[in-house]
């Protein structure tokens, strides 16, 4: 009982040094606000591991790869990120009816982090004992059970935070867990780089088991948040998922605005595989090492999840909006480089437009994950990010469907679109109402 008061006491001394408060703890539970700081911890070890995780299953760098090595057909390779990205949040609006019948929302992350670690590790089987189409459908199924199981914890994640975490504190948890992610991808492309070598089925698979590894222990961290357990919600109103969703875009003017927002913001997300694109096109097969990317996610990450965090929290919206503001200018940049033969035959132009645009998205992620968390309490939270995830899984595969069309006239036509988008979405999120409790403090 010592031993435990004392791990409890270290946690209460360690997270006001970690988060600063920026608001009341008044929109928790009076129940659930002694264990602010243990929960705090908690969530940040747990999410600090699935990210760890998630460099590893990663549809933009690693599996790619993987598909390679395992003699897989190259057709397979589209699927990747569609499967991975839409697949986890097209099942959220579904899935609510279930998740509002849950007294502790923390059991659906516990089970949607044991789907990933399951499915992690059958990936991993289907490297070291299948090649060719076999293991391409292997691995691509195991994914499909991978992006249910982070649908889960999407939707589950959001709504524990809101319920244990106040305002003002948010932001800064997801952007702690941002930078430890990052230092971990760093460290990986560091050490791909300095292999060398061959980056082959079994050393992919190797890591691919780690990271299984690593949800296995997200979930038993998670599973010990002190989450205050409320009466089970009803499944709804006898209307269907989807006409529940509707009616929500429908009949909520600030809500549908957030998502026509959000899906403009995609420029940030959707641009960097066309600026790889145009620097394999210009320098050949030198731009494809797996290392150079990883690195270059893992410096955005190292550089601004601290500071996307806390300014996330004094105000999500305006940091959608500088941040879509800042993807469109460094397209509009990379695109008139293009037009300098010295910029466009350097090898540096490709990798550093590249990392730009992974720190602004960093910081369009973190600012649309905290606006939505705030701007809503109880079930109506979990409603808001169910239909907003499931309404960008759309999206997603339609923006992806238009740009790929575009890039069939040239890549840059795709990035031209992309950056005009991202000014109409800076200029449609000004008008959103600040929800951040840093915002209302200043007010």
């Amino acid at each position: 009982m010592h031993d435990h008061r004392q791990g409890e006491s270290a946690v209460t001394w360690l997270y006001p040094k970690l988060v600063k408060g920026e608001g009341s703890d008044d929109d928790v539970v009076a129940s659930a606000r002694p264990d602010i700081a243990s929960n705090g911890m908690r969530q940040m070890g747990a999410q600090a591991l699935q990210s760890i995780g998630d460099q590893v299953v990663s549809a933009k760098t690693v599996l790619p790869w993987l598909l390679t090595a395992v003699g897989a057909p190259g057709s397979l390779l589209a699927f990747l990120v569609p499967i991975r990205e839409s697949g986890s949040m097209l099942p959220q609006a579904a899935l609510t009816p279930w998740m509002r019948r849950l007294a502790a929302r923390k059991w659906a992350w516990v089970g949607g982090a044991a789907a990933q670690a399951l499915a992690t590790a059958a990936i991993a089987a289907s490297a070291l004992g299948l090649r060719g189409w076999a293991a391409g459908a292997a691995i691509l199924a195991a994914l499909a059970v991978f992006a249910l199981g982070r649908a889960l914890c999407s939707l589950a994640s959001k709504d524990v935070l809101g319920r244990t975490i106040p305002k003002g504190q948010r932001g800064q948890i997801t952007g702690i867990v941002t930078v430890l992610s990052g230092a971990v991808a760093l460290g990986l492309g560091l050490s791909l780089e300095v292999w060398g070598g061959d980056v082959g089925a079994e050393l992919l698979a190797a890591l691919l088991l780690g990271a299984a590894g690593t949800w296995v222990l997200a979930l038993i961290v998670y599973a010990t948040i002190r989450e205050p357990e409320t009466e089970p919600g009803e499944s709804g109103d006898g209307s269907s998922w989807l006409g529940r969703s509707w009616q929500l875009l429908r009949h909520d003017p600030t809500f549908r605005r957030f998502v026509l927002v959000r899906a403009l913001l995609l420029v940030s997300a959707l641009s960097p595989p066309f600026v790889v694109a145009i620097g394999v096109a210009n320098h050949g097969g030198d731009l494809t090492g797996l290392g150079l990317f990883v690195i270059a996610q893992g410096v955005a990450n190292v550089l601004g999840g601290r500071v996307f965090g806390r300014l996330a929290d004094r105000s999500s919206r305006l940091l959608m909006v500088w941040c879509a503001l800042g993807a469109s200018a460094f397209i509009a940049a990379f695109l008139v480089l293009l037009q300098v033969p010295a910029a466009r035959d350097s090898e540096w132009l490709y990798p550093v437009t590249f990392l730009l645009l992974a720190f602004v998205h960093l910081g369009t992620r973190l600012a649309r994950k905290t606006y939505v968390v705030d701007m809503a309490d109880g079930d109506r939270r979990t409603e808001y990010v169910a239909v907003a995830n499931t309404a960008m899984g759309v999206l997603l595969l339609a923006a992806g469907a238009l740009t790929g069309l575009l890039a069939i006239w040239g890549n840059e036509w795709a990035l031209v679109l992309l950056a005009v988008l991202g000014v109409i979405g800076a200029l449609m999120g000004r008008s959103l109402p600040e929800v951040s409790a840093g915002s209302a403090r200043a007010a």
